[in-house]
């Protein structure tokens, strides 16, 4: 997959801002500061396309990114971040909801794990949602390079089990600063959008 333009085609607050359903869409959930915006700034091969930042909850629009005009890459706002207000978290979940549940053009749903530790309640929640909705169950267990590599394994397996995961060809161990399983994730991609 050959990324030849990349447009921030929508930031969107509410429902009726999202972008008419004429392409194949891949969303990208997590919790708050798991390094959803980092992967996405790798993965895209831009420095600064979503934003970062150290304080977790710094996006909190759906962000649609337009990717060759054949396909969108959908930033969704963190979960389980705590410092915010109850009723600013409330409209965050509401618009993922609103998104996961009512998108037809949502074609799969990759949750992202941080692969330094366990899954948290919240990640079980989601990704069982995410199977029992039909979607293959894909995970990007981030900060790769932030471990050892002789550690792996284990932090797979940790994985895993958590999250009840039989097959370990549905995780993908990745680092935005090495871009270690980048050629891996674009396959993957490819073969989504164009089944």
């Amino acid at each position: 997959m050959k990324i030849k333009n990349i447009e921030l085609e929508q930031v969107a607050g509410f429902r009726e801002q999202w972008p008419r359903e004429d392409l194949p869409e891949l969303a990208f959930v997590g919790r708050s500061n798991v390094g959803k915006s980092s992967f996405i700034n790798s993965f895209l091969c831009r420095k600064k396309l979503a934003k970062t930042s150290s304080v977790p909850g710094k996006t909190r629009t759906i962000n649609f990114y337009r990717i060759n005009d054949k396909f969108r890459l959908v930033d969704l706002p963190g979960y389980g971040y705590a410092k915010v207000s109850k009723k600013e978290k409330a409209k965050w979940d509401k618009l993922i909801n609103e998104y996961l549940h009512q998108r037809e053009a949502l074609r799969e749903v990759f949750l992202l794990v941080d692969i330094r530790h366990e899954p948290t309640a919240l990640d079980k929640q989601m990704y069982d949602w995410i199977r029992e909705t039909g979607f293959t169950g894909f995970v990007i267990a981030t900060k790769f390079d932030k471990i050892k590599k002789s550690q792996t394994q284990k932090h797979i397996k940790q994985i895993m089990k958590k999250l009840e995961i039989d097959d370990e060809g549905l995780i993908f161990a990745y680092s935005s600063e090495t871009k270690h399983n980048k050629d891996v994730l674009e396959e993957q991609v490819d073969v989504i959008i164009n089944y």
